[in-house]
């Protein structure tokens, strides 16, 4: 059901059908991208519903300057070029150099994209789906029972606290079936 929602979106379908030809060795399109995606399915909403940006994560260290990370978003941009919809990539192996001034709080360096997506503001969130040589894969740490079931739950790895009730309210306007834990 999951990749099947995903799939519903002419935006995430062509981002997994093109991506792979950048040659990164791990991404993942993440984020509202797919648990957005599956909420619209279960409301009976059209996919793409509320998707305000499709976030697609890479992780390599090789390289932290934004220089390099640029090198890459634009590489992106023009694949996508024909796509109607704001797309994001960003090296989250650089993300300990700029989280802190943006959010407040220091960020150790992620081990990896999947480690990044693990850091999400809510377990509802950290979930993500890459095609690579065997296909589509999805990757759920916490599972999909909270994705499934519209249930936004705090994950308090890393985000504060401002930013899960943020997006809280923001979800619960677009989502009215959402059920909401309180931090």
């Amino acid at each position: 059901m999951v990749l099947a929602a995903v799939l519903a979106d002419p935006v995430c379908a062509a981002v997994l059908d093109r991506l792979p030809s950048l040659g990164l060795t791990e991404w993942w399109l993440t984020a509202g991208a797919v648990f957005q995606n599956v909420w619209n399915s279960v409301e009976g909403k059209p996919a793409g519903y509320g998707i305000k940006d499709y976030d697609v994560f890479y992780h390599d260290d090789s390289d932290l300057s934004w220089e390099a990370e640029d090198v890459v978003t634009r590489a992106a941009d023009e694949l996508m070029a024909d796509v109607p919809a704001p797309l994001e990539v960003r090296n989250q192996a650089r993300v300990h150099l700029w989280y802190e001034k943006k959010f407040g709080k220091p960020c150790p360096p992620f081990s990896s994209a999947t480690d990044a997506i693990r850091a999400f503001a809510s377990t509802a969130c950290c979930v993500g789906v890459t095609r690579g040589e065997s296909g589509l894969r999805l990757y759920a740490p916490f599972g999909l029972d909270d994705v499934l079931g519209m249930h936004l739950r705090p994950h308090r790895r890393l985000a504060p606290k401002q930013v899960y009730d943020a997006k809280a309210c923001d979800y619960a306007a677009r989502w009215p079936s959402l059920t909401v834990e309180p931090w």
